[in-house]
């Protein structure tokens, strides 16, 4: 690995560090409960090796598919095992499906508004 990969990684590291810590005292906060240095750091630790390893499936399930961009069907594929996440995510991937087609519509409404306003010039 070089200098300017060990540089990223390790700050990867801390971003996911720092997100983690900020989402336990969030939780401290709610449910008034006390989290140790030592949990948290075990739960950043866990988090960026498990997104590793989502990473490379994602990775691998595109490439299987003969495919250099992960799409969202991959990310369903990938979660799969967790009913929970799986939910979560379909509905999410049906939120953005909806979002882009009134996006679609609005800026069609618009052209054709704007191609009536040029004929009527």
């Amino acid at each position: 690995m070089s200098v300017g990969e060990d540089e990223t990684l390790q700050r990867l590291k801390a971003a996911v560090h720092y997100t983690v810590g900020q989402l336990c005292q969030k939780m401290e906060e709610e449910h008034r409960t006390k989290f140790s240095r030592q949990v948290v750091a075990a739960i950043s630790e866990t988090t960026f090796r498990q997104s590793d390893i989502f990473a490379k499936d994602l990775e691998a399930f595109a490439r299987h598919a003969k495919r250099c961009t992960v799409s969202a069907e991959d990310v369903k594929l990938l979660a799969r095992r967790s009913t929970a996440l799986a939910v979560y995510i379909q509905n999410k991937s049906e939120e953005l499906e909806q979002e882009q087609k009134d996006l679609k519509k609005k800026n069609s409404w618009k052209r054709k508004s704007r191609d009536t306003e040029e004929n009527k010039e």
